[in-house]
């Protein structure tokens, strides 16, 4: 057992590097395990620490990424060496896109045969360097404790994102000293000209719209967005985990209306997310964009801005809510948008009634939102079924929206699904799968059934990859590798693994399907067949 005094710390390579874990906050690992860490799983196992583990290193990243973003600290995985690292890259790159600050820490054969042809020898760092903002080999063991608070302060610095070490066999195994001490992250302070700028075009346009971006919830900003739009009475929009900035009931959220806003919108304020392919790239017509970044290296660089404050999100929002100049009246343009949400509202209540002999994921979605609780996290991982997801959910608080991002990486549901039942023991864990992307983890239920974190999957499937099946059709009139096995029984696989699921075929047998798996109390899956001619209808120009 490492010995401690004060921050002083001495003992062999995982009791150092849990030590550093430890002073940063964190509390728990994620990993597969692998021989060229087991110092890592001594150092948990002796002290009580926990240690979740899986059936593929990619969920164990992506169980890592979760908890960083729902907890905003840092979330660990621990792989071991050569494919173990390999295997993680998909979770370190949807880390670095979403700007979770990810520690993963992986074994390495050993420095002091390095040529010779060890087991799973090969150099990790230009692997992972382009989709991590840290990345190093620790070649002493006096170094590990140094070195993992480093990486962490890498990871939470704005922009936050993924840091790596390499623990090569005999630094790790080794024994040494070290100090355990809470990583050091600067608050960068933005350009107070460059807020008053922002606050006087926002409070000066006629028709200003807010977008709000899953920086917003990461930088803990959410209550200053909330007081920035009340200030200058602007519409919010959301995408990412910034959905739920603004509960559904507050009169300046909105959701359904956002093609109306941003056609007419003359000022569009896009807050910590990038301007990308989900927000046509920045090019909102003639408006003027005002966009707000937690770091300079976020400002874009593909369009041009009228104003981009960059820095401490809370700082710059709580600057525009503080503006004290002119600015116009805006309830005219607020009652507008109003009145096109409820008319989409509407519209959007008729189509999660759908009574059709195959049942439409509308009508899935219309079941869910009578039996998710408001603190429900619901996960999102999939094409077509999950959009619909986003057009039919709307989350009630901060934090409880999780999905791929802009990377879109299928296969983060049981790692997101496992990070998110650790974080909230007692909340309903919903994740919602299309039939493709559940063949990517639907393994990892054995990880949750053995460790007992039970959650809920609701599949959609219809038997195809419907993102990829419908728009070929229209493009070549046919299409090639986008079938899967109709009506498949993921729900078997679920209850062979140790779980309870069910299939369900007609809309009426929705209701007491969804009842019996939140309250099974272990990882149930209902799977939904759903029609696969109903195609979710896409304006986003992928490049």
């Amino acid at each position: 057992m490492a010995e401690t005094s004060d921050s002083a710390v001495s003992g062999h390579g995982g009791q150092l590097a849990l030590a550093a874990l430890q002073a940063a906050g964190v509390r728990e690992m994620f990993t597969l395990s692998g021989g060229h860490v087991f110092p890592l799983y001594d150092a948990a196992h002796q002290t009580g620490f926990p240690l979740y583990d899986v059936r593929h290193e990619q969920t164990a990243v992506f169980a890592a990424e979760a908890v960083a973003k729902l907890q905003r600290r840092p979330g660990v995985a621990v792989l071991t060496a050569g494919p173990g690292v390999t295997n993680g890259v998909s979770g370190l790159t949807s880390a670095f896109f979403n700007a979770a600050p990810v520690l993963v820490l992986g074994g390495r054969a050993p420095q002091f045969r390095w040529g010779s042809g060890s087991l799973q020898e090969i150099d990790h760092l230009p692997i992972v360097a382009p989709v991590t903002k840290h990345a190093a080999t620790v070649t002493s063991t006096d170094d590990i404790t140094s070195a993992v608070t480093t990486a962490l302060e890498h990871a939470l610095a704005p922009h936050r994102g993924p840091s790596f070490l390499d623990l090569p066999l005999e630094v790790v195994f080794s024994t040494g000293d070290g100090k355990a001490v809470a990583p050091q992250v600067e608050v960068l302070e933005p350009d107070p000209d460059l807020v008053e700028q922002a606050a006087r075009l926002v409070a000066g346009a006629q028709r200003p719209v807010i977008i709000a971006g899953s920086d917003v919830y990461g930088g803990d900003a959410t209550q200053a967005l909330r007081a920035a739009a009340e200030a200058l009475t602007v519409p919010v929009f959301a995408n990412g985990m910034g959905r739920g900035s603004l509960p559904p009931s507050h009169p300046l959220a909105f959701a359904k209306s956002r093609r109306k806003a941003l056609d007419g919108a003359d000022v569009v304020v896009v807050v910590g997310t990038p301007l990308d392919f989900r927000l046509g790239f920045g090019d909102f017509g003639a408006a003027r964009v005002v966009h707000v970044v937690d770091a300079p290296s976020q400002r874009a660089q593909h369009v041009s801005v009228a104003v981009s404050p960059a820095g401490d999100l809370r700082t710059i929002l709580s600057g525009l809510a503080a503006y004290a100049g002119d600015r116009v009246d805006h309830t005219d343009w607020v009652a507008t948008l109003r009145a096109a949400e409820q008319a989409q509202a509407a519209k959007h209540e008729l189509e999660m009634q759908a009574d059709t002999e195959l049942i439409k994921p509308a009508r899935v979605y219309g079941e869910l939102r009578k039996v998710l609780a408001a603190d429900a996290v619901t996960i999102g991982d999939g094409g077509d079924f999950v959009s619909y997801a986003g057009r039919y959910l709307e989350p009630s608080v901060p934090g409880s929206w999780l999905d791929p991002g802009p990377y879109g990486c299928l296969g983060t549901g049981m790692g997101y699904a496992m990070g998110a039942r650790v974080t909230y023991p007692d909340r309903q864990i919903c994740v919602l799968m299309g039939d493709g992307a559940a063949g990517f983890s639907l393994m990892d239920v054995e990880s949750l059934v053995r460790q007992q974190l039970p959650v809920v999957m609701v599949v959609g499937n219809n038997g195809i990859w419907g993102l990829e099946k419908h728009p070929m059709r229209a493009m070549y009139g046919y299409d090639v590798a986008a079938d899967l096995q109709p009506g498949l029984r993921y729900d078997d696989v679920v209850k062979a693994l140790g779980g309870g699921g069910e299939t369900v075929a007609k809309a009426a047998d929705l209701p007491a399907a969804l009842a019996r798996a939140f309250s099974a109390g272990v990882p149930y899956l209902v799977n939904v067949i759903t029609d696969p001619d109903d195609a979710y209808p896409r304006s986003a120009n992928l490049a």
